[in-house]
């Protein structure tokens, strides 16, 4: 999007709020299907510090993740956890992933997630 879609910016600022991370969204960003739920950028942050710091070959890159920015401004990204990316009928990951999307990368969204199913 060359001008950032002002509602879904409303969404991710009520999620950052610390409202709710309940959210479920759907969002097509450079071709791709990504669903699952939002979290504030904080929380996702930490959780990614987290699994990075408990593997022997990734921890060095956890610190990368526990700074953080107090700046109050709208939201630029979208933080999913418990995230698929949808390809034909699988998600991948089967388990759910953490992705960071920027919010002027996607070309369409709506609220909910997709479910998926090889039958």
């Amino acid at each position: 999007m060359s001008k950032p879609d002002e509602l879904l910016v409303d969404v991710a600022a009520l999620v950052e709020s610390g409202h709710s991370n309940q959210m479920t969204l759907t969002v097509v960003a450079g071709g791709a299907v990504i669903t699952g739920r939002l979290a504030p950028e904080a929380v996702w942050r930490q959780r990614v510090s987290e699994v990075l710091a408990d593997s022997a070959r990734l921890n060095e890159f956890s610190a990368a993740f526990t700074a953080t920015t107090c700046e109050e401004k709208a939201p630029t990204h979208l933080h999913f956890h418990v995230a698929r990316i949808l390809q034909g009928t699988v998600g991948i990951p089967e388990t759910g992933g953490m992705y960071r999307v920027a919010i002027d990368d996607v070309s369409a969204w709506t609220v909910g997630d997709f479910s998926y199913s090889d039958q």
